[in-house]
């Protein structure tokens, strides 16, 4: 496999519902042809990777989006 880093760990603080907020870090890269967001706690433990969708503008703003979605959906449940 050849990974790629598409953007270094990058904190963050995402907002959540009420106003809750969570700080956390990310990264995104590609493996072979596929993208992916890797999220971390700011303690370095995993939470949660996504492969991303083929054709998604590789920007901060949307990689934020995501970060919340992810939070919401995923860490919440």
């Amino acid at each position: 496999m050849s990974r790629v880093t598409i953007l270094d760990w990058t904190e963050s603080q995402v907002v959540l519902k009420f106003g809750e907020q969570r700080a956390v870090k990310y990264t995104v890269y590609r493996d072979d042809n596929r993208h992916y967001l890797e999220m971390r706690s700011t303690n370095d433990e995993p939470i949660h990777t996504l492969e991303l969708p083929a054709g998604m503008k590789l920007d901060r703003t949307s990689f934020e989006v995501l970060l919340r979605y992810v939070l919401l959906d995923v860490v919440a449940a």
